[in-house]
């Protein structure tokens, strides 16, 4: 009579080990300012002060038009169909396609565009989730290896800095420095390779179907939704798969 397993209790399967962990930048330790706010900071940047009725009505319509870290626009002109596609993996096409889009909005504060731009690139225009420092010092005193790995076109290194965040984390696997963009396996072996660790003992963690792509390129793959800016994001699930939940 052959053997017969039983399903009331599943064989037990050993706790995939993982020694690194790759996280997205934009909507997974980070998210973008409300829109009202930036668009008030960077008016008074160009020496404009704006009623927050009237920076309501010009943030929509930028946000419509197309703003980094936001949702894609509803519509890129096809002079600028080209930077568009290369945003992310060109610097001056980054701020060309965003800067582009912005431009399509019609204002009275002169330069707003361009302030608009360098707002994103600024710490002040970004906000850490509420559980990003605890989960990476966790994750550091732990020993495990920690990447960013980031579809963008802009060094994003100086925002850790300004946080104090940048002793927690071990590389930067930028789009735009690698040449390759999420989905592609090649960034996320190139952090791998960036952090001396083993893709099969490596989890990637972000809010995009492009971050599970690093399944594609051996690592394991957590896909968290992303919350409110300021506001925990459930990164304590990483803590969890990589075994020293607090």
């Amino acid at each position: 009579m052959p053997d017969v397993v039983s399903t009331d209790h599943p064989p037990h399967r050993p706790r995939r080990q993982v020694d690194a962990v790759l996280f997205d930048f934009h909507g997974t330790l980070a998210q973008v300012e409300d829109p009202v706010t930036w668009v008030v900071a960077a008016a008074l940047a160009c020496g404009r002060e704006l009623d927050r009725g009237k920076a309501t009505v010009l943030a929509d319509r930028l946000v419509t038009a197309g703003r980094a870290g936001g949702p894609l626009p509803h519509r890129v002109p096809p002079h600028l169909a080209e930077h568009w596609a290369d945003r992310d993996l060109y610097a001056h096409s980054h701020r060309a396609a965003y800067t582009g889009l912005a431009s399509t909005v019609a204002t009275d504060v002169e330069g707003l565009a361009d302030a608009l731009y360098e707002r994103l690139t600024h710490p002040d225009g970004w906000l850490p989730y509420a559980d990003t420092e605890s989960t990476l010092r966790t994750l550091h005193e732990a020993g495990i290896k920690v990447a960013v790995v980031s579809n963008i076109g802009f060094d994003i290194r100086p925002l850790f800095d300004t946080w104090g965040l940048s002793s927690l984390i071990d590389a930067y696997a930028l789009s735009y420095e690698i040449g390759r963009t999420k989905p592609d396996p090649a960034i996320f072996l190139r952090a791998c390779g960036m952090l001396g660790a083993d893709p099969e003992r490596t989890l990637m963690v972000g809010d995009t179907p492009a971050d599970a792509g690093a399944v594609a390129a051996g690592c394991a793959a957590l896909v968290l939704p992303a919350a409110e800016p300021g506001r925990p994001n459930g990164l304590g699930a990483t803590l969890a798969l990589v075994g020293c939940a607090v």
